[in-house]
């Protein structure tokens, strides 16, 4: 049986993201190919939670309609930790905040 490793990296960084895999693995080999990526337009909005600010990443369409809403997963984490509160709870409340700020 095999493992499958995947790693994207700059194309600068090819060289020494191989020469890792070749130190720290046992392969013998590596494949190669370059990656195309679609991205959305995104904005990062702050949204008030009783527990404190969180930063959202909002990304629409070209027409301008939302296509995510999503809160910042290092501050739902540090906002929870602060208020023994847990990053689920601090997620949820921070969508709450921000379709209630915007969807009315």
């Amino acid at each position: 049986p095999g493992v499958l490793l995947s790693v994207v990296c700059h194309p600068g960084r090819v060289a020494a993201c191989e020469a890792t895999m070749f130190r720290e693995t046992t392969t013998l080999g590596i494949r190669r190919s370059r990656q195309q990526r679609s991205i959305l337009a995104r904005e990062i909005q702050t949204v008030e939670t009783p527990y404190g600010t969180v930063r959202v990443k909002v990304a629409s369409y070209k027409d301008g309609s939302i296509a995510n809403v999503q809160p910042e997963y290092e501050d739902c984490t540090k906002v929870g930790r602060n208020h023994l509160v847990g990053w689920r709870d601090i997620h949820r409340l921070a969508l709450q905040s921000w379709y209630h700020s915007n969807m009315n």
